[in-house]
């Protein structure tokens, strides 16, 4: 009775900060420095229509990376636990059929899904979108073939190989821009293109697709540990 009363006065007091938060709060009438000088000048000193890609990846590029290692540190956190646990072997026999229209439509959907994730961090540039989201797209796909086919056995060489090079790749690109142009992860490395045109924002759209394969295979990666120990 004691822990549910705590637990009520616990909910009530976040419940009234909330509320506090949301009557009191008043959207800014004009934009800070910060914000002002993105809004104005990305585009012209960055080359991408997606202002919040532009940010994302060069002016806040060590963050970006920093998240990208967390990302890396968890995958390998699981499979390093999951590894040791034991395998489905006399219990893949005993598993009920996923049923033929999830079997069919994994293998319709999967393909153009994976298809989407490419899409989606090739232009993010462009349009909404980008690395982190093209591949989570992408795991979503791995994650419908899993679905459809339980007993599958995903390579995992191939998908450390992607996230190994992809990431080498990305640190190298990074690196370079210190060297060979104005600073970590510099757009300016690459031509800025015309804006608007697929190949614009100079090493953009190659940062962001090392980003889409890595993230992708991290999840991937992730979810075959996940379907290949015994208690699923």
């Amino acid at each position: 009775m004691i822990r549910k009363f705590a637990a009520i006065l616990l909910l009530a007091g976040i419940a009234s900060i909330f509320m506090g938060l949301l009557f009191t709060y008043e959207p800014d009438a004009e934009l800070n420095t910060t914000a002002r000088y993105y809004a104005e000048r990305t585009a012209a000193d960055i080359g991408a229509t997606n202002i919040v890609t532009a940010i994302v990846v060069t002016y806040r590029g060590l963050d970006t990376l920093g998240e990208v290692t967390v990302l890396f540190l968890t995958a390998a956190i699981v499979g390093l636990v999951l590894a040791h646990g034991r395998r489905r072997t006399s219990d893949k026999r005993r598993l009920a059929p996923v049923g033929e229209l999830l079997a069919t439509g994994s293998r319709f959907l999967a393909p153009l899904i994976i298809l989407l994730g490419v899409y989606v961090f090739a232009n993010g540039h462009l349009t909404p979108g980008g690395g982190f989201q093209g591949g989570a797209i992408i795991a979503s796909g791995v994650l419908l073939i899993l679905l459809a086919d339980p007993c599958r056995c995903l390579s995992h060489r191939v998908i450390d190989t992607v996230e190994s090079v992809s990431g080498l790749f990305y640190v190298g690109i990074a690196i370079l821009g210190i060297v060979l142009a104005g600073g970590f992860l510099d757009s300016h490395l690459l031509p800025r293109g015309e804006l608007g045109a697929l190949f614009s924002a100079g090493a953009i759209p190659l940062i962001y697709a090392l980003i889409g394969l890595k993230v992708g295979a991290e999840f991937s990666s992730i979810l075959a540990h996940l379907s290949e120990t015994e208690e699923l």
